[in-house]
């Protein structure tokens, strides 16, 4: 599976990671199975934010809404790995229930993409970072 992705959607992330490289960043993830189109920061309310991240859930509530009233798709999120692991730590796997979602994690300039197969399961997929 290879996911497309704009250079200009990477630079906020990586913009969003580097604003606190001492915690973990979050952000959503809309488009399709094919591409993402566009990525929205959010809060990270884990009570542990330098090991793990909770997207704000009114964030997640929202994009619902708006995903039901005919607007973006949500198919993931993106958060950051202070440590360095641009793979899913166990906290990750232990999340990973929302099967079909992408998860984009970046670690310094590292960037790792995941796809949940089945509860708790990812399988890494390709980027294709493009300009739009």
């Amino acid at each position: 599976m290879l996911l497309r992705i704009s250079s200009k959607s990477i630079a906020a992330i990586r913009a969003h990671a580097a604003e606190t490289p001492d915690v973990e960043v979050c952000g959503l993830l809309f488009g399709t199975v094919e591409a993402v189109e566009r990525v929205q920061r959010c809060a990270n309310v884990a009570s542990t934010p330098a090991t793990r991240f909770e997207i704000d859930p009114a964030a997640l509530i929202a994009a619902h809404k708006a995903e039901r009233a005919g607007g973006p798709k949500l198919i993931g999120h993106y958060h950051s790995h202070p440590n360095g692991v641009r793979a899913p730590s166990e906290a990750d796997r232990a999340e990973a229930v929302d099967v079909g979602r992408f998860w984009l994690i970046i670690a310094g300039a590292e960037i790792g993409l995941w796809h949940v197969q089945a509860p708790h399961h990812f399988v890494e997929c390709g980027i294709d970072v493009r300009e739009w």
